[in-house]
């Protein structure tokens, strides 16, 4: 059966590998069937601004990857509209389609989910 299934990152994307994690989580459980929703907060934003590349920090380059999310049915990705405006960042800013939400969508997304994953 599937489930409703939330990923939060609230993390910056060089701060760790909580991007990539987040990353996993929702290939992973779109391969599981779930219905994946993925919701970036506070400086997380940042992750999916057009132009990143992790290869100079010698790590793996997965900001790529991200435009693979609707091959994998990860297609409701959301990213916080204040955290947005503070990073003075706009929808075209972004190397993926996103879905801007305001504190009281977020707060409506999180209670139509059976579980919620934060990173």
């Amino acid at each position: 059966m599937s489930e409703n299934i939330l990923v939060i990152n609230h993390t910056a994307p060089f701060d760790g590998a909580h991007i990539r994690e987040g990353l996993d989580m929702a290939l992973i459980f779109a391969a599981l069937d779930q219905n994946i929703s993925w919701l970036f907060k506070g400086p997380a934003v940042l992750a999916l601004k057009q132009g990143n590349d992790a290869s100079a920090l010698g790590i793996k380059n997965y900001f790529k990857q991200l435009k693979t999310l609707e091959i994998y049915d990860v297609e409701q990705v959301y990213v916080c509209a204040e955290a947005m405006k503070r990073f003075a960042l706009t929808p075209d800013d972004l190397n993926i389609d996103a879905q801007l939400l305001t504190v009281d969508e977020q707060q409506a997304l999180l209670s139509q989910q059976s579980k919620v994953v934060s990173l």
